[in-house]
């Protein structure tokens, strides 16, 4: 079994079609054809089901399928790790990150790397932190940067190390009742309306924690709308609707402006008075028992600078 032979099985497997499987290989199909043919007869199975012009993959398919992607993925990051021993000259680094995080807290991160590192390229792709956990897990990324819990299922394979914080602010619009207060307690966030993120969002997990630790259920709060970036969240609760638990890296703008106000939660008794707050921090994953390239190792370390 040659390397050749399993990247062309997955290139199949991608199209299930023999002539796009060539095409993207820029192999005739005859070529693709007898290394299929090469496969199935050196270990007497079938790996594709074929009727007409459809084919499908068989339970030996399957099988290979699964293992063929470990074994390139394996190489392609031997590969990357032969090549950086030109002294981090070139290569490339995969991040994954959640969307504000992404957007506000790793651009500076990643200017500070190229900086030192020119030759580097850096490909980092934005999604939820269900996405961005999932993505490491598979190794998709290097490295990821999220906000909030990851699912217990990926634990075990998933170092995760806090590399910084931010904190969410619940702001209100200039047409909100609570635009011109200097502060709420905690039972009035049960009297207004809300703007969420989705389901998986790293900063909705921390808001309904925190919630939780106030001793308000999530589901007690009146939720109009639910999108999927804290960008369109941010630009609806601006236009007067509702509130908002968001990044406070994402509203300074807004508070300057005064289109967003910030309203502190406290806590007031007759022995205390305690000012509310929602940190959520950022973590840093990484996969378990992975081969780790000179070049995520570098980017860790200016994560972790000055924190």
């Amino acid at each position: 079994m040659t390397f050749e032979q399993l990247r062309i099985f997955l290139a199949v497997s991608e199209f299930l079609h023999f002539t796009r499987a060539a095409e993207a290989l820029y192999l005739t199909q005859p070529a693709v054809s007898a290394a299929i043919h090469t496969l199935e007869a050196e270990y007497d199975v079938k790996l594709f089901h074929r009727t007409g012009r459809n084919i499908q993959l068989t339970d030996a398919g399957k099988l290979l399928l699964k293992e063929a992607k470990q074994i390139l993925d394996q190489v392609a990051l031997t590969e990357r790790g032969l090549r950086e021993l030109n002294n981090m000259q070139q290569g490339e680094l995969k991040l994954g990150s959640s969307l504000t995080i992404g957007n506000y807290w790793l651009p500076d991160k990643i200017s500070q790397f190229k900086r030192q590192y020119p030759g580097i390229v850096v490909n980092c792709t934005l999604g939820n932190a269900e996405e961005i956990a999932e993505g490491t897990a598979t190794g998709l990324f290097d490295l990821g940067l999220v906000t909030g819990e990851i699912k217990a299922s990926l634990k075990s394979c998933l170092q995760q190390e806090v590399v910084g914080s931010d904190r969410l602010q619940i702001v209100v619009g200039k047409s909100h009742p609570w635009y011109k207060r200097s502060e709420i307690s905690p039972k009035e966030l049960l009297t207004t309306t809300w703007v969420m993120r989705e389901f998986g969002s790293g900063a909705q997990q921390i808001f309904e924690q925190t919630l939780q630790s106030w001793g308000i259920e999530p589901q007690q709060l009146n939720v109009i709308l639910v999108l999927s970036s804290s960008e369109m969240v941010k630009a609806v609760v601006e236009r007067g609707v509702g509130a908002a638990a968001i990044p406070e890296l994402m509203v300074q703008k807004e508070l300057k402006l005064s289109t967003l106000h910030a309203i502190p939660v406290v806590d007031r008794d007759k022995n205390f008075t305690k000012k509310l707050e929602i940190v959520q921090p950022v973590c840093k994953l990484k996969r378990q028992q992975r081969f780790q390239t000179r070049i995520a190792s570098a980017f860790e370390g200016i994560l972790t600078q000055g924190f």
